[in-house]
């Protein structure tokens, strides 16, 4: 007698437990990435979603109002810059009845869907890397260990200056860096989605280990947790179904469907994935990258000075721009030689100044001005003779 219509075979048992146990092996590798990240929670796209990086800025007005004068408004900018387009990526695997036969179901299909899994993870990774390389917030220091501490100051910086919180940050290094520095010392290194990392480590919560081709050795990047965000489009989505494409999901949030099926025209075991996932983080002057520089040179600025708008003033010009919005120029006069600036010298008790205000100074004295860090170390220097109203 035939079997009955429907009866569930062990081929079918087999090949459906192979599909949940991928797609639940990657739910449960990114719900981990997701605790060591500080992610709340996945934001869902639609595909042709566009994903846009920022950067903001406050320019500060007021303080100092007379009374019933208007208030002015400080201006606070966003600009945003497209990134990318959300996208369905899809992946396709087939392992053949031969390789089967040769190596046995747990090592041709097994051992396969591993390394499947792995790639897939390791795609969405490798973009966050690389988009993390660009980050705004650049400059160089001349030790690993300063590096490392400097890019978190200058993301917890800048976050208050966009009054935006921030409870962790994020590190990324070369792990060859890490083990350099370190020398003999023991530490426990874990790993998750791909990402090999350590916890609470000099005052970051995650440092992620990355290679020579994710991150250079001598430099570090730095975000706040609050910064990263994950945009997914959905697999389950109601139109890939009615189209006659239902794919395996799993988890609180579906990032990924699986699908497996047996070709019997190639006699070739098939499987398909698809996912549209991007690690992103919004800010891109949140993001900071931090190269060292061990023979750090001091930087050139080009300064000009023209008679300013009153007696004994003068307007000052200086070219390029800062090197980092964190950044601070100081200046300081002379009557006849400008004194010699060398790079990280400090500046501390030299007089600020905004880059826009004229300069009470005398006609024919040397003025020079400094770029400096956050630290007031001198990071650029110029000098200019003075021109003032007379």
């Amino acid at each position: 007698m035939a079997a009955k219509d429907n009866l569930t075979k062990s081929s079918d048992i087999q090949s459906t437990a192979r599909v949940i146990d991928f797609v639940t092996r990657f739910a449960r590798n990114w719900e981990h990435l997701r605790e060591i990240l500080g992610i709340m929670r996945p934001i869902r796209k639609e595909p042709g979603a566009i994903l846009k990086s920022k950067t903001a800025s406050v320019t500060l007005q007021g303080g100092t109002v007379g009374e019933g004068e208007e208030i002015p408004y400080s201006k606070a900018t966003v600009i945003e810059t497209p990134y990318e387009e959300m996208t369905v990526e899809k992946y396709a695997k087939a392992v053949s009845i031969e390789a089967i036969k040769t190596y046995g179901y747990d090592v041709a299909v097994g051992m396969t869907d591993d390394a499947f899994l792995y790639e897939l993870q390791d795609n969405v990774t490798r973009r966050f890397y690389a988009y993390l390389n660009t980050g705004k917030l650049a400059s160089s220091e001349t030790t690993w260990q300063r590096a490392l501490a400097m890019s978190k100051g200058l993301v917890i910086n800048k976050f208050k200056q966009i009054h935006r919180t921030v409870t962790n940050v994020v590190g990324f290094a070369n792990v060859l860096d890490l083990y350099d520095y370190l020398g003999d010392a023991n530490i426990t290194v874990q790993t998750a989605f791909g990402f090999q990392y350590v916890q609470n480590f000099m005052g970051f919560s995650t440092v992620f280990l990355l290679s020579d081709e994710e991150i250079p050795r001598g430099r570090v990047i730095a975000t706040p947790v609050e910064n990263i965000v994950l945009y997914y489009v959905d697999p389950s989505t109601s139109d890939f179904a009615r189209a006659g494409l239902v794919y395996t999901t799993d988890g609180e949030t579906n990032l990924i469907g699986f699908h497996v099926e047996g070709n019997y025209h190639t006699a070739v075991s098939e499987s398909f994935a698809i996912m549209g996932m991007t690690l992103f983080a919004e800010y891109l002057d949140g993001i900071a990258v931090i190269d060292v520089d061990s023979t750090p040179t001091l930087g050139t600025l080009t300064v000009q000075s023209a008679a300013g708008t009153a007696s004994g003033d003068t307007k000052l010009t200086v070219t390029p721009i800062k090197e980092s919005p964190t950044n601070v120029y100081k200046y300081k006069t002379d009557p006849s030689t400008a004194p010699v600036v060398t790079y990280g010298q400090s500046v501390r008790n030299w007089t600020t100044w905004d880059g826009v205000s004229d300069i009470t100074a005398t006609t024919g004295h040397k003025i020079t001005v400094v770029e400096a860090d956050s630290t007031y170390k001198a990071q650029n220097a110029g000098n200019a003779t003075v021109t003032a109203k007379t």
